[in-house]
């Protein structure tokens, strides 16, 4: 079955002057002569993207899109009309964000978040804005602590909203974000907590242990980094430790303690101080 808004392998067909047809089920599908490589043979298998062309066709091309059905994408806004705005898909061919998908209104040259669609009733692909409508809301597959991908949708008072798994949406708290982050940002996050009203709340940190031997790892390798020896202690302001080290100031005390207990690094009046030897000595070990 053909997949409009997606990569089908479609065999070669027939050639013609304009380009080459495709074989699909339910029709020839063009691939138009300029993208069309030399080395084409009737009877090959292409991999190539069908979306409707102008006259609402299905037309493949070689061109690799910004997104295909089902993706969340940052796609640039091109032309404002009363109808809609033409987003820059990467094809030939604008993707549509109708009037009525419209979240906010759309300003040319300005970057969004847009879900790409397909209107079952017309079988025209077109993008949406209104992200907390489009997400899935079926989470059965998600479970607590589980590591996730995360695209940063905006920034709130509240929280820094993402999308997971390119399908969820959830929120990680502003004040438990240690890392700088702006829209359009991708990063690994963590599912801290899944509520009763099926909203997902996130975190960027390992859950449990995992989260304390991650955050050692970073001290100690801020701390090679600076030659062994950073001026920030116990005492240090939690914006300093924030920008330092992107992690809170309570997070910071426990781990520190916890290398200095180990003897991986020497506490001082002005700074922490990694143990050059202790740490060589217990990563020969690991080995």
């Amino acid at each position: 079955m053909l997949r409009i808004g997606r990569y089908n392998d479609l065999i070669v067909e027939k050639r013609v002057d304009f380009g080459l047809y495709l074989q699909s089920e339910e029709d020839r599908i063009l691939l138009p002569q300029k993208y069309v490589a030399e080395d084409v043979n009737i009877g090959d298998t292409l991999k190539v993207f069908v979306y409707n062309d102008s006259e609402d066709r299905p037309v493949a091309t070689t061109l690799k899109p910004n997104g295909i059905l089902g993706d969340f994408v940052f796609l640039k806004a091109k032309d404002v009309t009363s109808f809609g705005t033409f987003m820059d898909w990467g094809l030939e061919k604008d993707l549509l964000v109708p009037k009525s998908e419209q979240q906010d209104r759309m300003i040319p040259g300005k970057k969004y978040l847009t879900k790409i669609c397909l209107d079952d009733r017309t079988g025209r692909v077109f993008g949406t804005t209104k992200i907390s409508m489009h997400y899935d809301k079926d989470i059965k597959d998600l479970k607590v602590g589980q590591k996730v991908d995360l695209l940063i949708h905006s920034i709130t008072k509240i929280g820094i909203m993402a999308i997971i798994n390119n399908r969820y949406f959830g929120m990680l708290y502003i004040n438990e974000t240690y890392q700088d982050l702006k829209a359009g940002d991708t990063c690994t996050g963590y599912i801290m907590r899944i509520r009763e009203d099926k909203k997902i709340d996130l975190t960027l940190k390992k859950p449990g242990y995992d989260s304390v031997k991650e955050s050692g790892d970073t001290i100690v390798n801020i701390l090679k980094d600076a030659g062994g020896f950073v001026p920030c202690h116990d005492k240090s302001s939690p914006e300093e430790i924030k920008k330092k080290f992107s992690m809170s100031k309570k997070e910071f005390k426990r781990t520190i303690g916890g290398l200095f207990k180990k003897g991986i690094l020497d506490l001082e009046e002005t700074g922490i101080r990694l143990n050059t030897k202790k740490w060589i000595n217990k990563s020969i070990n690991k080995r």
